[in-house]
């Protein structure tokens, strides 16, 4: 049997190519790793999954600042769920 589980330096040369399944697997593993800078820098080169988790875990803590630089760098997702944040009456 082959190993699935490509080694992270395999998985970079992958989505520096263009292979986006190898760029959202980099993401889960930065999400695992609670490594929010390479999710950041996986979003700033393109990669939705990347803008997926950090929306999530933005809209978690209801970090208004962080769900608008991810709708900045190109999720739009998250310019969604700010817009719902911002719309939401107060808890007063």
């Amino acid at each position: 049997m082959t190993n699935t589980n490509a080694d992270r330096e395999t998985l970079r040369e992958l989505a520096d190519a263009g292979n986006e399944a190898a760029l959202d697997r980099l993401a889960d593993l930065a999400d695992t790793a609670d490594d929010l800078e390479e999710l950041s820098e996986l979003l700033d080169e393109g990669s939705m999954h990347a803008g997926f988790l950090l929306t999530r875990r933005a809209k978690a803590t209801g970090d208004l600042r962080e769900l608008q630089r991810i709708s900045d760098a190109g999720y739009e997702e998250a310019g969604n769920e700010l817009d719902r944040l911002l719309k939401a009456p107060g808890d007063e």
